[in-house]
């Protein structure tokens, strides 16, 4: 048997599935497309999370449009963290250029244009549906890990959580968080270490820094209400085509940590909204995350373990994460364990660490006797990468350079206005959009404390007011003379009591008192 053939063997026995799959492209070997190799990957397994890595240019994005373009097409709504803005083309069909059939051609596929129901959300000032949060949902050890802090910070925030639920005080954005932790360092300091114990001065001090610093990230603007409801990424639209939600944070790329923050509340509310899913055939939403790298550019080890925790667990539930990066290592190794599927795009030696980082990456791969995969990685064109893949039995796939199709939508973007028009479609703009600040901590305590000079002030003036009568009274003439009376009687009744008579002897004359 030629190599060839041994070749469309392998790849024709490790990529037929028995249930539905999206095709990737097709196979190459020597450098050429081999026919009838397509590259397929099974719905089935698509909730075992993935990565799309390579350099700047070599087509990391067409391809994780092109599979949000096969799920949506498979009844499996999609979350795409779009941080450079290039994915709204996803909404309009695309053209059927010549390079585009060739690819779909080589692939066996044929090639229809076409655009896909897309939801267009913000964090920011970005036109879209407003995401939030409030600080009570996020609750005390997941904002702590954000935050930073260590243990006995940590406990204090949980403490503060504690007296906010006891005395009624809503935790909905940060100004609340930052009013309550003034609150319990002043003016409210003795009732509440009188109940809830003494807190280090000290500890409240980093914590209100640490909040700080995240509003200066532009926290503020989603933590708040109203907070989104997860069901809303979760839609199908009336022709069975998964809805498309593209999160544009075009604005967050020198905001790391809102980034985080907003990353790990979607994926802790989704663990705790949904239920256990079991071994379903198909997802019930993947998550793209963009320039993947900004989640764990200033995250703590606590939060890398947070993270770590819920990409494992998610799983169970339906939700597949996929992370799209420049350099594999970009992924932390706990994480980059836990990914199904590897799509490996060209990368790029120029220094000796490039060199090393290639070697790396190889090392990831499942071994081939058909490609030297260090080489491999830096001789693909744009368009081309490696991929392997989990098939229903959770083994990888054969190793394969996929010639990648073309996204079936728009590889450009949208303009302002083809934007507002899709904006101007949504039902949920006028949902999330809607500004609500309701009473919660921030209100509920400044009118407590101002009012608080007023009712210690009222018992004082009350008491004025009473002897008011009394006073004029005993300033009066009449008051003055049965004062001095009344004294007289009382010193003359002492006198006697302790032995002293009513008279004064003296040799020469004897005075009576009256």
């Amino acid at each position: 048997m030629s190599n060839i053939d041994l070749f469309k063997e392998v790849l024709s026995k490790g990529y037929t599935h028995k249930g539905e799959s999206i095709v990737l492209g097709a196979a190459k070997l020597d450098g050429e497309v081999v026919p009838g190799t397509q590259v397929r990957i099974p719905l089935k397994t698509m909730n075992r999370h993935g990565l799309i890595a390579g350099a700047t240019g070599t087509g990391k994005t067409k391809t994780l449009q092109g599979l949000a373009e096969g799920l949506s097409k498979a009844s499996v709504p999609v979350l795409l963290m779009d941080i450079k803005g290039d994915l709204s083309g996803l909404a309009k069909p695309g053209t059927a250029e010549s390079f585009i059939l060739e690819r779909s051609d080589a692939a066996g596929v044929s090639y229809t244009p076409q655009g896909f129901p897309v939801e267009f959300l913000s964090l920011s000032e970005e036109k879209g549906a407003r995401l939030r949060a409030t600080v009570s949902e996020f609750g005390p050890i997941l904002l702590s890990k954000i935050l930073g802090l260590n243990d006995t910070q940590e406990g204090i925030v949980s403490v503060i959580f504690k007296y906010c639920d006891d005395n009624q005080l809503p935790l909905l954005d940060l100004k609340d968080f930052i009013r309550v932790i003034q609150f319990v360092s002043n003016e409210g300091k003795a009732s509440f270490e009188g109940s809830y114990g003494k807190m280090s001065t000290t500890s409240l001090g980093t914590i209100m820094r640490k909040v700080i610093e995240l509003q200066h990230q532009g926290a503020d603007l989603f933590f708040g209400e109203r907070s989104f409801d997860v069901d809303d990424l979760m839609r199908i639209d009336n022709q069975g085509k998964g809805m498309i939600s593209i999160l544009r944070v075009i604005d967050l790329m020198d905001r790391p940590k809102l980034f985080s923050t907003f990353m790990l509340s979607l994926l802790a509310e989704l663990y705790a909204t949904l239920p256990e899913a079991g071994d379903e055939d198909r997802p019930k939403l993947v998550i793209f995350i963009d320039e993947a790298h900004l989640v764990f550019q200033e995250a703590s080890k606590a939060l890398l373990q947070q993270i770590e925790t819920v990409i494992k667990l998610i799983r169970s539930k339906g939700v597949g994460i996929y992370f799209c990066t420049q350099n594999p290592q970009d992924v932390p190794a706990s994480v980059l364990s836990q990914l199904g599927l590897k799509v490996q795009h060209a990368l790029r030696a120029f220094t000796a660490n490039d060199r090393k980082t290639i070697k790396e990456a190889a090392q990831n791969y499942p071994e081939t006797q058909f490609y030297k995969t260090e080489e491999v990685l830096t001789q693909m064109g744009t368009g081309e990468a490696l991929v392997t893949c989990l098939n229903e039995k959770g083994i990888p796939t054969p190793l394969a350079v996929t010639y990648v199709m073309p996204p079936e939508s728009r590889m450009d973007v949208l303009t302002d206005s083809e934007i507002d028009k899709v904006i101007n479609k949504s039902f949920i703009i006028k949902k999330y959009n809607e500004v609500i600040d309701r009473e919660s901590a921030y209100e509920i305590l400044n009118a407590k404390m101002a009012s608080a000079p007023q009712e210690e002030a009222a018992p004082a003036k009350r008491g004025k007011e009473e002897k008011g009568t009394l006073e004029t009274f005993l300033t009066s003439s009449a008051g003055k003379q049965m004062a001095r009376t009344a004294a007289n009687l009382i010193t003359r009744t002492l006198l006697g009591a302790i032995g002293f008579s009513g008279t004064t002897t003296k040799k020469k004359k004897s005075t009576s008192w009256f």
